[in-house]
């Protein structure tokens, strides 16, 4: 069965984007300080309702950094005694087993999605491409658009991986269409590309012209995506 590591499927990149301060999550902070200025004059008993679902939030957030931090740590000696793993084997055990509580945990909030992405990497990097799978599809269904994403660009790698190649180009293709942060119309053209690169290679450099042109680096992937093309 083909491999696919968690730096293909841009994990290590959603690490950063969601990472130990969880920065996305600030703007719901902002939305419930926003709605508890106007509905004040509400009384105290919805305050306090108010109150507790932003802590809650707040122990939804920690529990994903702790986990997060688990999937970061290194295997082999730690730096200044931080948390590290003998080997990647018992890392991943312990990457499953704190993602998994916090998605069975967390079921229906942001956190719990992100944990069922977080799953889905891991199993992937093991090479269990079927559970790895239903955990992106469970993402891409339930997840937010943003995430949802995130879910699908890594389901195409997969339908490619194990020759599903025209339901990879059909989600690539679909992501093109519907770019969002996490996974730009750039990025998804330029992967698209590389897997047309074999096949249809007149379809890859269709996709690719255009982006050549584009200052720093989606250029710069373009041009080296495109030379790949001369090489086949």
């Amino acid at each position: 069965m083909a491999r696919i590591t968690r730096k293909q499927l841009k994990s290590d990149k959603f690490a950063q984007e969601v990472g130990l301060t969880v920065t996305f999550f600030e703007e719901h902070k902002e939305e419930i300080t926003r709605y508890g200025a106007i509905i004040a004059v509400a009384g105290l008993l919805f305050a306090g309702y108010l109150y507790y679902q932003r802590k809650q939030h707040g122990v939804r957030e920690e529990a994903l950094t702790k986990a997060i931090q688990v999937q970061e740590a290194p295997v082999g000696p730690s730096a200044n005694g931080g948390l590290g793993f003998p080997t990647q084997e018992a890392k991943d055990q312990e990457a499953l087993r704190v993602f998994s509580d916090l998605r069975n945990k967390y079921a229906g909030n942001e956190e719990g999605e992100i944990a069922e992405y977080y799953l889905g990497a891991i199993r992937a990097d093991q090479g269990k491409l079927a559970e790895a799978e239903k955990s992106f599809q469970e993402a891409a269904q339930k997840g937010n658009q943003n995430y949802a994403s995130l879910a699908r660009f890594s389901l195409a790698q997969i339908y490619f991986a194990d020759g599903r190649s025209d339901l990879g180009e059909k989600t690539l293709r679909e992501l093109i269409a519907n770019p969002t942060i996490f996974v730009s119309k750039e990025q998804a053209a330029i992967t698209l590309a590389r897997y047309l690169v074999p096949t249809k290679p007149a379809e890859a450099r269709k996709l690719l012209d255009p982006l050549r042109k584009v200052p720093g680096v989606v250029g710069q992937m373009a041009i080296q995506a495109y030379g790949e093309i001369a090489q086949q």
